[in-house]
């Protein structure tokens, strides 16, 4: 008999989404008049910029034709997307072609780069934190086991509270690997310039590296703070940085992000010789991906254009509206609310000292209306509830006029 990887003994329940989706079904089950509105995934609703759906449309005909028609492509992506890249977010910031990879998103990217460092690695994750970058690792062997408490043994936890306006501060301990999310989900909070140079020097001083991910880049709002850790001077020593063209372009459903791994960033092999980290990434790259499609790479390449620019902006502003509808209510009606204003995210105080799942359970029941608990994106998220900004804007001003009549506080 094949024995399984035991790791995965070690996982709290279900994946934290598909406990809302199965608790969601169950009441639906139960009342199938209810108009239930989802504010909880963080899923989009508004359609692929006209210029990549021209793109892919284009894309596809030529492979209807022997003379155009694509096989596999190179598995790091295609030239014409990575120069795009290159030319539009990090410009001045020295990335080279063969520092960018191309993948079918972040959550991916996220998950399997932890592939490449020594199961002896020590991790530090903030709290509350997107389950994908503490669940991989617990599945690899890098944790020990759950406590009480909901941490993980050999895990280093940075709480994120409102008394630390949900910033992560410097471990007192070394680790080696730094997860860090700006704009935060769920928190929905951005890193200043002068938080990330710590981070920085700290992962100078420790020859730690920091796994930046920056899928929320483009719903930042204000100038002085920065869209890529790249901008941070010595960064580009130490820190990988994930993109993803979900949030920004509306491509959860058709798969495209990338990752950036300057040369320069370093790890040390078991007889201390340091090694650059890019190969690996490469060879792990290859091994196991054979390439996003050729259509969703012109699609995506299309975003670029100077008419997906104005449409991606369009749409990025409608979501950052619908934060604002979100964020305005929920105060309107004595909550305190925190995001919403650098990100998709609106983080709220649960009232009255419910937990956070009693709160999701309430606001289902109460005003039909789907969030995502704190509690699942770790200990310090319980009390806190995430809402987002993804939805159809008459539902979400829906929403808000149920939360204001039938939600009793």
């Amino acid at each position: 008999m094949a024995y399984i990887n035991e790791n995965y003994q070690k996982l709290t329940g279900s994946y934290l989404f598909r406990e809302i989706a199965h608790r969601v079904a169950d009441y639906k089950e139960k009342h199938p008049a209810a108009n239930v509105i989802s504010l909880g995934i963080g899923d989009v609703t508004q359609p692929l910029p006209p210029a990549s759906i021209a793109a892919m449309h284009k894309a596809v005909d030529e492979m209807a034709d022997a003379k155009t028609f694509r096989g596999y492509g190179p598995e790091q992506g295609y030239g014409f997307l990575i120069k795009k890249i290159i030319e539009n977010n990090f410009h001045d910031l020295g990335i080279a072609p063969d520092e960018v990879f191309i993948s079918d998103g972040a959550k991916s990217d996220c998950g399997n780069i932890q592939e490449i460092f020594s199961e002896k690695a020590k991790i530090a994750i903030t709290d509350p934190v997107y389950p994908v970058y503490l669940d991989t690792n617990v599945m690899a062997g890098r944790t020990g086991k759950l406590q009480k408490n909901g941490h993980f043994d050999g895990v280093v936890y940075l709480s994120c509270t409102a008394e630390n306006d949900f910033m992560p501060e410097l471990p007192k301990e070394h680790v080696d690997i730094i997860y860090l999310c700006s704009p935060n989900n769920p928190t929905g909070m951005a890193m200043t310039r002068e938080a990330l140079a710590k981070w920085v020097a700290y992962a100078h001083e420790n020859e730690s590296v920091i796994l930046f991910d920056a899928a929320y880049q483009a719903f930042i709002t204000e100038d002085d703070l920065p869209r890529s850790i790249f901008e941070i001077e010595g960064a580009r020593d130490v820190a990988i940085e994930f993109r993803s063209f979900s949030k920004t372009a509306g491509f959860t459903g058709t798969r495209c992000g990338y990752i950036v791994l300057p040369k320069s960033v370093q790890g040390r092999s078991a007889d201390g010789t340091k090694k650059s980290l890019n190969p690996l990434w490469n060879r792990r790259h290859t091994t196991k991906y054979n390439g996003t499609s050729y259509i969703i790479q012109r699609g995506a390449e299309a975003i670029f254009t100077p008419e997906g620019k104005k449409e991606t902006a369009a749409t990025i502003a409608y979501y950052l509206e619908n934060a604002h509808i979100i964020r305005e209510g929920l105060e309107s009606i004595g909550i305190t609310a925190y995001g919403g204003v650098n990100a998709p995210y609106i983080w709220l105080k649960v009232p009255q000292e419910l937990s956070s799942w009693d709160f999701f359970d309430k606001l289902l029941e109460e005003a039909n209306i789907v969030g995502t608990p704190g509690a699942g994106f770790g200990p310090c998220g319980e009390g806190y509830f995430r809402l987002t900004a993804f939805g159809e804007r008459e539902n979400t001003k829906l929403a808000i006029t149920r939360l204001k009549e039938k939600l009793r506080l």
